[in-house]
Protein backbone atom coordinates (compact mmCIF):
# COMPACT_ATOMS: atom_id res chain seq x y z
CA UNK A 1 0.00 0.00 0.00
CA UNK A 2 0.77 3.45 -0.88
CA UNK A 3 1.49 5.82 2.19
CA UNK A 4 0.60 9.29 1.50
CA UNK A 5 2.53 12.32 1.23
CA UNK A 6 2.29 13.66 4.72
CA UNK A 7 2.95 9.94 5.93
CA UNK A 8 6.17 9.51 3.86
CA UNK A 9 7.19 13.14 5.77
CA UNK A 10 6.38 11.89 8.92
CA UNK A 11 8.51 8.72 8.63
CA UNK A 12 11.02 10.51 7.56
CA UNK A 13 11.17 13.03 10.38
CA UNK A 14 11.06 10.57 12.66
CA UNK A 15 13.96 8.66 11.07
CA UNK A 16 16.15 11.34 10.93
CA UNK A 17 15.36 11.53 14.90
CA UNK A 18 16.27 8.29 15.55
CA UNK A 19 19.33 8.43 13.03
CA UNK A 20 20.35 11.58 15.30
CA UNK A 21 20.16 9.96 18.71
CA UNK A 22 22.63 6.63 17.57
CA UNK A 23 24.68 9.31 15.77
CA UNK A 24 24.82 8.77 12.33
CA UNK A 25 28.43 9.18 11.32
CA UNK A 26 29.09 10.99 14.85
CA UNK A 27 31.72 10.52 17.39
CA UNK A 28 29.35 9.82 20.48
CA UNK A 29 26.11 8.51 20.98
CA UNK A 30 23.09 9.45 23.09
CA UNK A 31 23.16 10.31 26.86
CA UNK A 32 24.24 7.11 28.78
CA UNK A 33 25.48 5.32 25.48
CA UNK A 34 28.12 3.39 24.99
CA UNK A 35 29.69 3.72 21.56
CA UNK A 36 32.38 1.13 20.28
CA UNK A 37 34.06 2.38 16.69
CA UNK A 38 36.68 0.22 14.89
CA UNK A 39 38.61 2.31 11.20
CA UNK A 40 40.72 -0.99 9.89
CA UNK A 41 43.05 -0.56 6.68
CA UNK A 42 46.81 -0.83 6.00
CA UNK A 43 48.06 2.61 7.27
CA UNK A 44 45.54 3.52 9.70
CA UNK A 45 44.07 1.19 12.38
CA UNK A 46 41.92 3.18 15.16
CA UNK A 47 39.70 1.45 17.59
CA UNK A 48 37.90 3.55 20.77
CA UNK A 49 35.29 3.45 23.05
CA UNK A 50 33.38 5.98 24.80
CA UNK A 51 30.68 6.61 27.16
CA UNK A 52 28.19 9.84 26.73
CA UNK A 53 27.90 10.86 30.40
CA UNK A 54 25.45 13.92 28.95
CA UNK A 55 23.83 14.21 25.64
CA UNK A 56 26.79 16.67 24.93
CA UNK A 57 29.90 15.12 26.78
CA UNK A 58 31.53 11.80 26.57
CA UNK A 59 34.57 9.77 28.10
CA UNK A 60 36.57 7.53 26.16
CA UNK A 61 39.82 5.61 25.97
CA UNK A 62 41.41 4.28 22.10
CA UNK A 63 44.16 3.05 20.69
CA UNK A 64 45.89 4.02 17.14
CA UNK A 65 48.70 2.82 14.72
CA UNK A 66 49.33 4.82 11.66
CA UNK A 67 51.92 3.51 9.42
CA UNK A 68 53.61 5.66 6.34
CA UNK A 69 52.60 5.06 2.63
CA UNK A 70 56.66 3.45 2.30
CA UNK A 71 55.51 0.83 5.37
CA UNK A 72 59.16 2.36 6.54
CA UNK A 73 57.61 4.28 9.66
CA UNK A 74 54.84 2.95 12.15
CA UNK A 75 53.08 5.54 14.90
CA UNK A 76 51.59 3.81 17.98
CA UNK A 77 49.05 5.88 20.29
CA UNK A 78 46.98 5.39 23.21
CA UNK A 79 44.65 7.59 24.77
CA UNK A 80 42.31 9.40 26.73
CA UNK A 81 39.67 11.16 24.98
CA UNK A 82 36.92 13.96 25.55
CA UNK A 83 34.34 14.60 23.20
CA UNK A 84 32.09 17.60 23.13
CA UNK A 85 29.26 18.48 20.89
CA UNK A 86 29.75 21.81 20.53
CA UNK A 87 26.81 23.32 18.95
CA UNK A 88 23.78 21.38 16.78
CA UNK A 89 21.47 23.03 14.69
CA UNK A 90 17.65 21.16 14.21
CA UNK A 91 17.08 21.75 10.96
CA UNK A 92 13.48 21.01 9.14
CA UNK A 93 14.51 17.88 7.63
CA UNK A 94 18.26 18.61 8.31
CA UNK A 95 20.77 18.62 11.37
CA UNK A 96 23.99 20.32 11.59
CA UNK A 97 26.63 19.69 14.28
CA UNK A 98 30.02 21.07 15.55
CA UNK A 99 32.11 18.57 17.59
CA UNK A 100 35.52 19.08 19.45
CA UNK A 101 37.69 16.34 20.72
CA UNK A 102 40.52 16.45 22.91
CA UNK A 103 42.88 13.62 23.91
CA UNK A 104 46.21 12.92 25.76
CA UNK A 105 47.92 9.85 25.54
CA UNK A 106 51.05 8.31 25.08
CA UNK A 107 53.07 8.02 21.03
CA UNK A 108 55.83 5.30 20.23
CA UNK A 109 57.64 5.43 17.00
CA UNK A 110 59.80 2.53 15.36
CA UNK A 111 62.30 5.96 14.48
CA UNK A 112 61.57 7.81 17.83
CA UNK A 113 63.36 7.06 20.65
CA UNK A 114 61.39 6.65 23.72
CA UNK A 115 57.58 7.60 24.35
CA UNK A 116 56.30 10.37 24.25
CA UNK A 117 53.31 12.45 25.70
CA UNK A 118 50.78 13.28 22.55
CA UNK A 119 48.33 15.71 22.57
CA UNK A 120 45.53 15.90 19.97
CA UNK A 121 42.99 18.34 19.60
CA UNK A 122 40.12 18.50 16.80
CA UNK A 123 37.07 19.15 15.35
CA UNK A 124 34.56 17.92 13.02
CA UNK A 125 31.60 19.96 11.15
CA UNK A 126 28.93 18.01 9.40
CA UNK A 127 25.77 18.08 7.89
CA UNK A 128 23.27 15.60 7.48
CA UNK A 129 19.71 14.52 6.40
CA UNK A 130 17.63 11.12 6.39
CA UNK A 131 19.97 10.86 2.11
CA UNK A 132 22.50 13.48 2.01
CA UNK A 133 25.90 13.66 4.60
CA UNK A 134 29.03 15.59 4.32
CA UNK A 135 31.84 16.46 6.93
CA UNK A 136 34.92 17.84 7.23
CA UNK A 137 37.37 16.61 10.35
CA UNK A 138 40.66 18.17 11.50
CA UNK A 139 43.12 16.81 14.11
CA UNK A 140 46.12 17.35 15.27
CA UNK A 141 48.73 14.65 16.70
CA UNK A 142 51.58 16.37 18.24
CA UNK A 143 54.61 15.23 20.14
CA UNK A 144 57.85 16.24 20.47
CA UNK A 145 59.28 16.17 17.02
CA UNK A 146 55.82 14.86 16.16
CA UNK A 147 53.44 16.26 13.49
CA UNK A 148 50.92 13.86 12.22
CA UNK A 149 47.99 16.49 11.31
CA UNK A 150 45.05 14.65 9.97
CA UNK A 151 42.51 15.96 7.70
CA UNK A 152 39.11 14.25 5.92
CA UNK A 153 36.16 15.17 3.87
CA UNK A 154 33.32 13.20 3.45
CA UNK A 155 30.63 13.15 1.24
CA UNK A 156 27.42 10.98 0.33
CA UNK A 157 24.01 9.81 -0.14
CA UNK A 158 21.58 6.99 0.97
CA UNK A 159 19.76 4.77 -1.76
CA UNK A 160 16.81 4.80 -0.39
CA UNK A 161 14.78 6.13 1.98
CA UNK A 162 14.15 3.71 5.29
CA UNK A 163 12.85 3.09 8.58
CA UNK A 164 14.53 3.19 11.51
CA UNK A 165 14.52 -1.04 11.72
CA UNK A 166 15.70 -1.09 8.26
CA UNK A 167 19.02 -1.65 6.60
CA UNK A 168 19.76 2.05 4.66
CA UNK A 169 22.59 1.62 2.10
CA UNK A 170 24.88 4.38 1.12
CA UNK A 171 27.24 5.50 -1.09
CA UNK A 172 30.13 7.46 0.83
CA UNK A 173 33.75 9.12 -0.72
CA UNK A 174 36.11 10.17 2.18
CA UNK A 175 39.23 12.27 1.39
CA UNK A 176 41.74 12.26 4.09
CA UNK A 177 45.63 12.80 4.52
CA UNK A 178 48.01 12.50 7.47
CA UNK A 179 50.82 15.16 7.49
CA UNK A 180 54.10 13.94 7.43
CA UNK A 181 53.26 9.93 6.66
CA UNK A 182 51.67 9.92 3.25
CA UNK A 183 52.86 11.53 0.66
CA UNK A 184 48.88 12.23 -1.29
CA UNK A 185 45.54 12.64 -0.48
CA UNK A 186 44.07 9.08 0.01
CA UNK A 187 40.88 8.48 -1.90
CA UNK A 188 38.36 6.40 -0.88
CA UNK A 189 34.91 5.78 -2.07
CA UNK A 190 32.88 3.26 0.28
CA UNK A 191 29.47 1.68 0.67
CA UNK A 192 28.01 2.35 3.88
CA UNK A 193 24.68 0.08 6.06
CA UNK A 194 23.02 1.53 8.87
CA UNK A 195 20.56 -0.65 10.65
CA UNK A 196 19.17 0.42 14.55
CA UNK A 197 22.32 0.98 16.18
CA UNK A 198 24.93 -0.24 13.93
CA UNK A 199 26.95 1.39 11.59
CA UNK A 200 29.40 -0.24 9.14
CA UNK A 201 31.44 0.73 5.84
CA UNK A 202 33.79 -1.23 3.73
CA UNK A 203 35.47 0.36 0.55
CA UNK A 204 38.94 0.38 -1.36
CA UNK A 205 41.68 3.07 -1.82
CA UNK A 206 43.16 4.11 -5.01
CA UNK A 207 45.88 2.48 -3.71
CA UNK A 208 43.66 -0.86 -3.73
CA UNK A 209 43.72 -1.31 0.09
CA UNK A 210 40.95 -2.22 1.54
CA UNK A 211 39.02 -0.40 4.18
CA UNK A 212 36.69 -1.57 6.92
CA UNK A 213 34.59 0.52 9.80
CA UNK A 214 32.44 -0.37 12.33
CA UNK A 215 30.26 1.59 14.66
CA UNK A 216 28.34 0.26 17.46
CA UNK A 217 25.80 2.29 20.17
CA UNK A 218 24.35 0.30 23.07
Amino acid sequence: MTRPPWARRAAAGACLCLAAQVALAAPMGFKDSTMGMADLSPNWREVWVNHAFTRSDALGVGGLRMRSDDKLRTRDVVELNYTRLVHRWNLPHAQANVWFFGGLGALRGNDVAGTRTLVAPGLQLDYETTRVYTSATARLYRARGVNHDYGALRVGFAFVEADYDETQPWFIVEARSMRGLSDEVEWTPMLRFINKRFFAEVGINQARQGRFNLMIVY
